[in-house]
Order: structure tokens, then C-alpha cells, then sequence
């Protein structure tokens, strides 16, 4: 079977095989969420050609070297193709072919194209990973095709809108059913060449007839911005080369995942890819908190973009309620078919809160606060009014829209709400978790209600209510039996979805657990049913529902893991912190350093590396900022707003793999920092 690659700019992006062909149901050249091109193969002489090697050279761009098949008339390997593709705002391919025999050769070269026009929620449908294509929308037929052979290209027309497909070709070819043929006649070692633009046209856009020096420009640029971003972030050298190779393969994955959003274009990160490039809130909102240690651009770009995004009326079609931040957002013929906006998330509203006071604690900058000061008080009025619509002092989600997700945790798949005994939990459902991220939000706005806002009685307020809710919370999510743990969630009787999952990770690093609780979550974290070996299973695998292959049931996050870690760090549990987040590194090291979105969750002793899931997201964001947070949890460090430094929370040595490490270029408070670690100690100095 074919790999897949995925070759992207922003939300625009081809998915093929490994020889650069697109032809699978959820393969495609993508823009404005809409298939621009959903076949698109080469042939020589009607054969496919052999792969010899592939893969992408940055983001946006991927080589492709083949080789012939024997056709009868050309001989095998005769003939080397090389295949190179570039993504910007459109799609351009050079295609080279080289008669490497000592005989002249004369063949007919192919290229299969059509286009569907497919929305890209349609066609994720069709991704066997995600549910079952059987029972996916069908996907549209290939649209109609006309050459111009005086301008040398071909339009591609959606015959149900104001969409097309241009494909500017560099030479003149000829129509032969749906593929553009060419003759070529190679001497010995001559070769022959074509460039192919493939242009979205979308609404009163105008074609353009010769676009290869403006994509050429674009893929100059985005290498010079590429090379400014690797510049920009920090450095880490030295200590474990595990941690350093992840860390390194982060920083390029979330150089991938950079996008533009909103009126005035704020950079922010896309959820992942293939599916998710564009704006998702708890995804933005955690991979934000997550790279702080980045600098804080991308944070308020988030947060800018979020609040924008902000719904301002109730509209139950979509899940809608005045000062709910947005779960995801769709362009172009998705947006058309589906939705533009979709806000059925019930954690976006307070992560939204929480990453705002979090990235005001690492600039001390009074400036973004002020200006989102309205969208936190709509979104604070949210979490009171709409999240808690039963008044029971808990938020809970229940679908309104008739194609929204029937689960709006971050556990949204339709099965994830269990109860030990393998039982489906029944809406309104209040899960753990958000219990915890709305605890932590109210204390983040109470400081900057009283700092920033110098609104001393919604302080005094928030502070009330926070408290107020962390006992209420243990009396209710408290589950005694089985060791003790809190529950999954509430249901609609309000009895205790009492399935044990890595939900209670969440809870330590929100502050919500009472400290007396602490050490029997830490102890069920890494118990044999949670702890895999690489990570911790989102659920027990005593559990009746438990599969170490089910979406939300049994495999491992890395991002939900790296949140137990900062949870275990923020109560000072180092010894548990340190071995998760090495079991979490050492499974990079079978990614190729890269953490895909989910992984099996087979125990480490069943298992010689950690099993793949199918068709998870890579490079997918907040698994890429997983190893950006565990350097910062490793070292704690955490900024000190009251003096205006960063500092070093670790009082204890660190373990030898760790000795020698350095960081340079961390950003805090508009400065430049660096951390060290020298014979277990952790030094943090100003400067590179």
C-alpha cells in the first residue's frame, strides 16, 4: 500500500501517494476547504510508473523520483522521471524525463485530470480512520473539462457554482478522454520537460494564463520565511539527543502548521493535517499554551483571531451562544455545504480565558488583556448562563444542531462517554475536565480583573465562584471505590460516568484537585490499566469499553499525557513528571521524531515500539507542541511577572540524561533568555 504525503501552505494543500499521483477517494489538491483537483496520475505509455524514493523537501514542497514499467515498447527503467511540487496559493509541478537507455525511445506521456469540487468534510468522510466510509455522502462526479490549446491549458468548471480548476500547462498537448498526452521522442540521455500550474478560481476571480513566475516567487518566499522561523525560535542543544531531536522535528512540524486567520491575517497554528487546516478553539487555544516558550506572537494571534470568531447570538443550528469562542471553521464549498462557523465545543470558552491570562503572565503586557476585555467578560457570562444550563453549578454540553457532534468534550467521538461497565452516558453531559479549565479561567480573570481591569469586585467575585465550584466539584466527580478517582463526567441524572480515564490529568494541571487528593490521582495516572509504558491511556484497560485501538478509549495523546506532566509538575511530583515525559519522548524516537495525534495503546511490555494508529493526524498541533512543553515542565520554568524574569521552579537534581542541556532564545517579558543545566541544577540567565 502507498504512503501518503501531505505537502502544504496554510489551508492550502495536496494529499498523494508516494509516487505523486492523486487518486484515492481522500486524496486531492485542496484550497478554501473545497477539491480543487481529485485525480491527477501520470503515465507513461499507460503505465503508472515505479517509485525509487520520495518524500517532502520542506513543508510546501516534495520530490518524486520513478522509474518506467515495462510497456512492451519501452523497455524497463529505460526512462527516469523526476516529479518535483510546490504548494502556495496554487499547485505547480516540473515533470522531467530523461531517456537513460543508449537507444532512442518515442513514447506517449499522460497526466490524468479531474476535478470534483468535493467540500473537504465530504471527503474526510471517506477516511476509513474517522468513521465509515459506507455510510459517507457520496462523493460528487469529475466535472467537465475544457482545452484551449491556443493558450495552453485547461479549465476545469463546477457546473453547480462559480468554482474552477485552471491548469496552465508549459507546452501545447492534446485532450485524450481525461488525460492531456504528449508525444516525446528521447535520444540517449536526452531529456524533456513540463511545468504544470494548477490555479483555484474561485467567484469573480480572474484566470490567469501564465501564473509560473508568481509561484516561483511565492516558493522563494515561503523558503525565506521558513529559514526566518527556524531563526527565530530557540535552540536547544546539548543533554539527551532524544529530547533535542523532538524538540527540533516540533519546531518544524508547528513551522508547518503556521496560518493567517481572520480580517487582518493573525498567525496562529491550524489544528493539523490533512483535515484540520484552519481555526479550531480548544485545539489553537492548547497548542497556544502549550508554545509559550516560543514567544508570544502566535498566543495573541490566537486569541485575536478567537475573539473575532466570538458568536454574539443564539443560533441553535450551529451550536451557538452569545460569548461561546468558535470550535471550527470552514471556507468555501464547505462552508457552503456544511458550516462557516460550528461552536459545538464546550472547553473553547474557558481554554480561551485560561490562554489569555497565561499569555499575560509571560509578556506583562497590559495591552491584549484591555483589548479583549469585552470578549473575556461575554465569555465569562457564557460559562455562567449558557455552559451551566441546568443552573447545577457544573458546564455541560448538549447537541442543538442536527449535524453537530453528539460529544463536545475533547473526547468528541460518539462512543467516548462511558461508564465502567461499558454503558453510553446520555446528554446533557458535564465531562471532568471542563470543570477544571473553567476553575483555572475564573482565577486567571480575577488577576487580571484586580492588575489589569482594576475591577476589584468582579475579582473578589471570581475568586468566590472558583472556590466555591472546587469544592463542589469533589463532592460530585469524587468516585471512592476502585483506589479512588474522580469520573469522567456527570450525566443527565447526574450520576458519575465512573469509567477511570487520563481525564484527571487535565484536573491536576488546572489546580482544581484538592491537594489531599493529589497523590491517589497521581497513583491511578501511573497505575498498570493507565500507564502504557509511553504514555497514559485515555482510558483504563479495565474497563469494559477499553481498546487499545479505540479513538478515545484505550490509545494515548501525546498532548492529553503532556498535560498530566505539567499537572504532575505544577504539584510537585517530579519523579512521576519525569518518567511520563520520557516514556512520551522514547515513543517519538518510532515517528521519526514526530508525535502523531494518537497512538496505540498496547502496554510497553506487549510491544517492541509503540503501534501506530490509522491514519492519525501528523504533523498534528498539539502533538507537535508536546516536546516544546515538556522542555519547559523538564527545566520549570515559569515566568515571574512580580520580577519580571523567568525563573526555575525545580529544587531538586535532575537525572543525568538532562545534564548538558542548554536553551538559548527563550522570550519572556520582551526579552531574551537562556537556560542551562550544569551537574543537576538548572541556571536561567538574560541573554542568548
Amino acid at each position: 500500500m502507498a504512503s501518503v504525503l501531505t505537502i502544504l501552505e496554510g489551508s492550502t494543500f495536496c494529499i498523494c501517494d508516494d509516487r505523486g499521483d492523486i487518486a484515492a477517494d481522500t486524496s486531492g489538491f485542496f484550497a478554501a476547504d473545497t477539491r480543487f483537483l481529485s485525480r491527477l496520475v501520470l503515465r507513461l505509455d499507460g503505465s503508472r510508473p515505479l517509485l525509487l524514493s520520495s518524500g517532502r523537501v520542506q513543508h510546501f514542497s516534495a520530490s518524486f523520483f520513478l522509474r518506467n514499467a515495462n510497456t512492451g515498447a519501452l523497455p524497463h527503467d529505460a526512462i527516469s522521471i523526476a516529479r518535483e511540487r510546490f504548494v502556495g496559493t496554487g499547485m505547480q509541478e516540473h515533470i522531467a524525463v530523461r531517456n537513460v537507455s543508449m537507444a532512442r525511445l518515442e513514447f506517449e506521456l499522460s497526466v490524468e485530470l479531474e476535478a470534483d469540487f468535493a467540500d473537504i468534510l465530504t471527503v474526510k468522510n471517506h477516511d476509513f480512520s474517522l468513521g465509515d466510509p459506507t455510510q459517507a455522502v457520496p462523493l460528487p462526479l469529475p466535472a467537465p473539462r475544457r482545452h484551449d490549446e491556443s493558450r495552453e491549458h485547461i479549465v476545469i468548471e463546477d457546473p453547480a457554482g462559480d468554482l474552477r480548476t485552471q491548469v496552465v500547462l508549459s507546452r501545447p498537448g492534446r485532450m485524450n478522454g481525461d488525460a492531456v498526452a504528449f508525444d516525446v521522442a528521447l535520444d540517449p540521455h536526452e531529456s524533456w520537460e513540463l511545468t504544470m500550474d494548477v490555479l483555484p478560481v474561485m467567484g469573480e476571480q480572474v484566470a490567469e494564463p501564465d501564473a509560473s513566475e508568481r509561484l516561483e516567487g511565492e516558493r522563494e518566499t515561503l523558503g525565506d520565511v521558513a529559514a526566518a522561523w527556524a531563526l527565530r525560535v530557540p535552540k536547544l542543544r546539548g543533554g539527551w539527543e532524544g529530547l533535542r531531536r523532538a524538540f527540533d522535528r516540533s519546531i518544524v512540524d508547528l513551522g508547518a502548521l503556521r496560518m493567517r486567520a481572520g480580517q487582518d491575517r493573525r498567525p496562529l497554528f491550524a489544528a493539523g493535517m490533512p483535515w484540520f487546516m484552519t481555526v479550531f478553539g480548544r485545539d489553537t487555544a492548547i497548542t497556544s499554551l502549550q508554545t509559550l516558550l516560543l514567544g508570544p506572537e502566535l498566543a495573541i494571534g490566537a486569541l485575536d483571531a478567537l475573539a473575532e470568531l466570538q458568536a454574539l447570538e443564539d443560533d441553535p443550528a450551529i451550536d451557538a451562544e452569545p460569548g461561546k469562542i468558535v470550535h471550527e471553521v470552514r471556507s468555501g464549498r464547505a462552508a457552503d455545504t456544511w458550516f462557516a462557523r460550528y461552536y459545538g465545543s464546550v472547553d473553547s470558552t474557558p481554554l480561551f480565558l485560561v490562554l489569555l491570562s497565561e499569555t499575560w503572565r509571560w509578556t506583562d503586557d497590559d495591552t491584549v488583556p484591555l483589548r479583549l476585555r469585552e470578549p473575556a467578560l461575554r465569555a465569562l457570562e457564557w460559562i455562567d448562563r449558557y455552559g451551566d444550563s441546568d443552573g447545577d453549578g457544573f458546564v455541560e454540553y448538549r447537541r442543538r444542531a442536527e449535524n453537530g457532534l453528539l460529544n463536545q468534550s475533547w473526547k468528541d467521538s460518539g462512543d467516548s462517554q462511558r461508564f465502567h461497565d461499558g454503558r453510553l452516558a446520555e446528554a446533557p453531559i458535564a465531562p471532568v475536565e471542563v470543570q477544571g479549565y473553567v476553575y483555572e479561567a475564573k482565577r486567571g480573570m480575577a488577576e487580571l480583573a484586580r492588575e489589569v481591569w482594576r475591577d476589584r469586585e468582579l475579582a473578589e467575585r471570581l475568586e468566590r465562584e472558583a472556590a466555591a465550584l472546587r469544592t463542589r466539584f469533589d463532592e460530585a466527580f469524587w468516585v471512592a471505590e476502585r483506589g479512588g478517582f474522580y469520573a469522567l463526567a456527570l450525566d443527565a441524572k447526574k450520576e458519575r460516568v465512573d469509567a477511570r480515564t487520563s481525564n484527571m490529568g487535565h484536573l491536576l494541571w488546572s489546580g482544581i484537585v484538592p491537594e489531599e487528593r493529589v497523590g491517589a490521582v497521581v497513583d491511578q495516572l501511573l497505575s498498570e490499566p493507565l500507564w502504557s509504558g509511553w504514555g497514559i491511556r485515555t482510558m483504563a484497560s479495565d474497563d469494559a469499553a477499553f481498546s487499545p485501538l479505540s479513538y478515545h478509549n484505550g490509545t494515548v495523546w501525546p498532548h492529553d499525557t503532556a498535560l498530566a506532566v505539567w499537572g504532575l509538575v505544577r504539584h510537585g511530583q517530579m519523579g512521576p513528571a519525569r518518567r511520563v515525559a520520557r516514556g512520551l519522548i522514547e515513543a517519538a524516537d518510532h515517528f521519526d521524531w514526530s508525535l502523531p495525534e494518537v497512538f496505540a495503546g498496547y502496554a510497553r511490555e506487549e510491544t517492541p515500539f509503540p503501534i501506530a494508529y490509522p491514519t492519525a493526524a501528523r504533523p498534528q498541533a498539539w502533538a507537535a507542541g508536546t516536546p516544546i512543553l515538556l522542555v519547559r515542565l523538564l527545566l520549570g520554568l515559569s515566568p515571574d511577572r512580580a520580577r519580571q524574569r523567568l525563573m526555575t521552579t525545580v529544587e531538586d537534581d535532575l537525572p543525568s540524561w538532562l545534564d548538558g542541556l542548554r536553551v538559548e532564545g527563550i522570550r519572556a517579558f520582551g526579552r531574551s533568555w537562556s537556560v542551562a543545566v550544569e551537574r543537576g541544577t538548572v541556571a536561567v540567565s538574560e541573554g542568548a
